[in-house]
């Protein structure tokens, strides 16, 4: 007798390739319109699964959790972050989560660095100039000024993989680089990358002329860069965000923005997305911030990686083996 294949419920549109390989491997359940699954539609998917693969875009949080059913015992989530999953709960219950830590590293690295130079130098503002026929009067030696970013200080919150990869570009660009971090990285790794530690962020972002966040979202990272830090930066200073809107307290960043007491932002996340404060969208059309659509990730590779990921954390799994990337409690 044939052995049976686990079910497994997609919530979102995954890459063809990998949807085909799913197919091949599991009893598999797709989105095919690739909206997000309403309240009851995620319960059932709960209720009915041997295993889910949600994304970013799904809240599953105690109260779902209470409605899985005991088929479910793996949550294969696809992205590294697994903040928007009640972990806890679901290790209560017995069910394991997984993510795809790594394969996002080089392309969150390669926006943050594009949102960088994007802001400094005001590319979104000068790409709709021509578009828009505002180019009338021709090259000026005033217009248009951003702001050189070789030698500048660069801050990184958060000094993991991603944080590691945006340092080797920083330097590249002749940005000196800082950063903040849980613990020290390794000497050799440290003299690497010539960055400068510092152990008190509040120190680090006083003294900084563009800080970038990669530090995921955890109940100690909340509102890391709240109101009081952002007020020790300079006025000239830039803020790049590409790892989780709600590290950074999105309304004090707009009011000091508006203020003119920080110089500018560059978000591709956000706290309360998809949407966004109708503040951060007005300083964008003013030129003041560039906002993207949570793109860090968004490559063909890394989507085909992800996937990768997922499969084989769901075949680990369902062959008795503890998968790769299993999320412990020690990490959360």
């Amino acid at each position: 007798m044939s052995k049976r294949k686990p079910l497994v419920v997609v919530t979102r549109r995954l890459p063809d390739a990998v949807e085909t390989r799913m197919r091949e491997l599991f009893d598999v359940r797709l989105n095919e319109s690739d909206s997000p699954l309403t309240g009851e539609a995620m319960a059932s998917a709960l209720r009915e699964a041997d295993v889910l693969v949600p994304t970013v875009t799904d809240e599953i949080d105690s109260g779902l959790l209470a409605q899985a059913g005991p088929n479910l015992r793996l949550i294969a989530n696809f992205g590294n972050g697994v903040d928007h999953i009640d972990v806890g709960v679901a290790l209560e219950r017995g069910i394991t989560v997984t993510n795809t830590p790594g394969v996002l590293t080089e392309d969150t690295a390669d926006m943050t660095m594009a949102l960088i130079l994007a802001v400094a130098r005001r590319v979104p503002e000068g790409a709709r100039i021509i578009p828009e026929d505002d180019w009338t009067t021709g090259w000026s030696p005033t217009w248009m000024l951003g702001r050189r970013i070789t030698g500048k200080r660069l801050g990184i919150v958060g000094m993991g993989r991603i944080g590691q990869a945006l340092a080797k570009r920083a330097r590249a660009f002749g940005l000196q680089v800082h950063y903040h971090n849980r613990r020290r990285v390794p000497a050799a790794t440290e003299s690497a990358l010539d960055a400068t530690y510092w152990e008190s962020l509040d120190q680090m972002l006083a003294r900084v002329d563009i800080v970038s966040v990669n530090c995921p979202h955890t109940p100690a990272t909340y509102h890391l860069l709240s109101a009081r830090r952002l007020k020790l930066l300079k006025p000239e200073a830039i803020v790049v965000n590409t790892a989780r809107g709600e590290v950074i307290d999105e309304n004090a960043l707009a009011r000091l923005i508006e203020a003119g007491d920080i110089s500018a932002a560059g978000l591709d996340v956000f706290e309360q997305e998809p949407a966004v404060s109708p503040r951060l969208v007005k300083l964008a059309r003013q030129g003041k911030v560039v906002l993207l659509p949570h793109m860090g990730s968004a490559t063909h590779e890394s989507r085909i990686d992800m996937g990768e990921k997922v499969i084989i954390n769901i075949r680990t799994f369902m062959d008795g083996h503890r998968p790769p990337d299993r999320i412990l409690p020690s990490m959360l």
